[in-house]
Formats: C-alpha cells, sequence, structure tokens
C-alpha cells in the first residue's frame, strides 16, 4: 500500500497505492473546504495543473449540503466530478478555530453551525459516519487542535482523550467498511499526533498511535501560533517516533519554505489554503519570492507572472492584464491568480520529488530557498 523508493537523509520519495489511484508523495494536497477550491477553480482545472489529491472538510460539508444527500448522490467523488484520491478532514480543527461556539466533552464537542447557529455534536463516530458518507479516499481521525500556548495540564488532559478518541475511530471505521451500503469499504484511516509544543507529550502520544497499525499518521496542532523554529523542532522531534513505513502528513503547513523544511524531516502529505488565499488577494508565488500584483510598478509589465511557468495564466496573460483585473474586481483576476499559485506548489513537490529521487535534495533546497529569499524583498 505504502512503499519508499527512494530516501536522502529523512526526505522520503514514495508513493501511496489507494482505490482512487497511486499518489507520489511527497505530495501537497489542494484545499477546497467546501468540496471547491475557492477562486472559481473547478476539478477539471485541477486535473490541467498537476494536482493528484483534493482535500474537503468534513464539518462543513456536514453542515452544507449535508453528508447524506453527498451519499444519496454517489459520495463525493461523483458529486465533485473528480476521479482522483481526495482526504476528508475529521472536523476536530472546526471545533478548535469555533473555540466561541464550543464544548468539548469526552463524547466528543458541541458547538453552533457557523451558518444558522443549530447545535451541532460531533463526536469520534459522527465524524466517522459523516466521512463514510462522502466515501472520500482518506479519512482523518476525530481530535482536538488544542491551541499551541495552551498549559501543559490542559494538553496532556487533551491528547489523552485523543488518543481514546482514536480508537473508538478505528473501531467505527471498521464497522462501517464491513457495511454494504458502504460507498468506499476501502477507505483509509490516518491517526493525528498532538501536543501542542511540549516534545515529550508529542513523543508519547506518537509512540501510543504507531501502535494502532493505522493507514498513516498527521502531525496536527502545528502553524496555529507557535514559530517556524518551534515547528521544526517539533517535528524533528516527532516524526522519528512515527512508523517509517507509513505516510506522515503535516497538517495545514504551509509556505514553500515550511515544505522543504519538513520534507527534510520525513513528511510526505501537506495541505494549506495559503496558495488559494494568496492567490485571491492577488499576491503570487514564483522561484524568485512572492509579488503583489495590485502593486503600481505591474501596471505596464508585459511579462507572464513567471517567464518559464506552464500554468494558465502564464501561457495567455500578462502581469498588467491580471493587475487590471484584479483591479477591476472581475473573478476572474483571482481565479488565474489561484490556478498560478496551486500550480507553483504541485510543480514544486514533483521538482522535491525528482530531487530525491537523484539524490541531489540538499542542492535543490538550498537553491530553492536561495532563490525566493533573495529576491523576496524587492518583489513586494
Amino acid at each position: 500500500m505504502y512503499r519508499i523508493l527512494k530516501q536522502e537523509g529523512r526526505a522520503k520519495r514514495a508513493e501511496l497505492v489507494t482505490v482512487h489511484g497511486t499518489i507520489q508523495t511527497p505530495v501537497f494536497m489542494n484545499v477546497g473546504t467546501a468540496a471547491a477550491i475557492k477562486g472559481a477553480v473547478a476539478t477539471s482545472d485541477l486535473e490541467q495543473i498537476g494536482t493528484q489529491v483534493e482535500l474537503s472538510n468534513t464539518y462543513h460539508l456536514h453542515v452544507r449540503p449535508g453528508d447524506k444527500v453527498v451519499k444519496q448522490l454517489g459520495g463525493l467523488h461523483k458529486f465533485m466530478s473528480w476521479d482522483r484520491p481526495i482526504l476528508t478532514d475529521s472536523g476536530g480543527f472546526q471545533v478548535f478555530s469555533l473555540a466561541g461556539l464550543r464544548k468539548i466533552r469526552e463524547e466528543g464537542g458541541y458547538f453552533n453551525s457557523h451558518v444558522d447557529g443549530r447545535k451541532i455534536f460531533m463526536g469520534p463516530e459522527e465524524s466517522m459516519r459523516i466521512q463514510s458518507n462522502l466515501a472520500s479516499t482518506i479519512a482523518m481521525a476525530f481530535d482536538e487542535c488544542a491551541p499551541s500556548k495552551a498549559d501543559r495540564g490542559y494538553v496532556q488532559a487533551s491528547v489523552d482523550r485523543t488518543a481514546r478518541w482514536l480508537e473508538r475511530c478505528k473501531r467505527e471505521m471498521a464497522r462501517l467498511n464491513g457495511l454494504e451500503d458502504t460507498i468506499n469499504r476501502r477507505q483509509l484511516l490516518f491517526g493525528i499526533n498532538q501536543g501542542a509544543v511540549y516534545p515529550d507529550i508529542r513523543i508519547d502520544h506518537a509512540k501510543r498511535i504507531s501502535e494502532m497499525e493505522l493507514d498513516g499518521y498527521a502531525v496536527g496542532g502545528l502553524a496555529v501560533g507557535e514559530s517556524h523554529e518551534e515547528m521544526y523542532h517539533i517535528l524533528d522531534v516527532t516524526v522519528p517516533h512515527l512508523p517509517e513505513e507509513k505516510p506522515v502528513y503535516l497538517m495545514g503547513v504551509g509556505t514553500p519554505a515550511n515544505i522543504l523544511e519538513a520534507v527534510d524531516r520525513g513528511v510526505d502529505f501537506f495541505d494549506c489554503v495559503y496558495p488559494s488565499r494568496n492567490g485571491r488577494h492577488g499576491h503570487v508565488y514564483t522561484n524568485h519570492g512572492k509579488l503583489n500584483l495590485f502593486n503600481q510598478k505591474y501596471e505596464l509589465d508585459a511579462r507572464p507572472i513567471e517567464e518559464g511557468c506552464g500554468c494558465p495564466a502564464c501561457r495567455s496573460y500578462s502581469r498588467a492584464y491580471i493587475r487590471h483585473l484584479l483591479k477591476a474586481k472581475e473573478m476572474l483576476g483571482m481565479r488565474l491568480c489561484t490556478l498560478h499559485n496551486l500550480y507553483f506548489y504541485n510543480t514544486m513537490m514533483k521538482e522535491i520529488r525528482d530531487a530525491i529521487e537523484e539524490h541531489r535534495y540538499a542542492e535543490y533546497k538550498a537553491a530553492k530557498l536561495a532563490g525566493m529569499e533573495s529576491s523576496a524583498k524587492s518583489n513586494e
């Protein structure tokens, strides 16, 4: 199912075989929270820009249109016309992000819908049932994402509860995958490591969940307030205690530099809203740093966003034209910027895979970081 093809230090070039196709890692999953990439990007676009995995959110799809509706329509793949792998987040992060509206108990989390205010309960079994209805390729275990600066006592209690929830998730998924009316009876389950910025709690939790023989493991609860240095340190001490023969997913991370550093620490899977969110605001990634296309200096710039880029925006349009679209609030402007950014990320992941295969990742990483950092200030 998961096979490491090449290694350079702790960087892994691997593949994960799923019911919806084989995922080549390291991979960046394109985030479509409500079954669509924000920025008017269709699944047919994703096929053209090299997307391997789409990520959708359990909580948002449970609230609207409803996971039972999606199941009646044949599952998420049919619903959104996408035949490649889909990973669904468990809804646990929403319990964390809706902090003012939630109560966490042993049975699960109670919180109010951000859409209509109705009271919602979600626990391990509910999350598994919703994700089974969605029929995603990979389901994430239900967890609590404790604030990175929470006190030690709270974090330890939260992690212990998350470990108990994981056992319940595993049991419920096994039951669901055995039912005849389940759409995807080969759904995979990834567990999530938590522990905020406490290395010993992280390590202990990693050891505990590693014994559960899951399909993959995620490191969650990072990029929520801690420094980059703290995040890298947590990866340094935690990832070695997760099974090497299973994929490792760093949730919600991050910038191109974050990804390059995390690959060096043994991470396979990534997701982040940065490419689409920044694109919608006219901020685009290049190998020479990030550009703000609202900047006056691009008014007469006839060059593409990046010379040699093969994305739909760069193949046909100039910086000046895209700037005009953004200034005029034309939807095409944010669409083109979003497509460019996702293409940049997807292409970077292919470059990373090639570099590890050819045993030159250290040089690639150094050159990529130097290129992006050297011109970053002048581009803003």
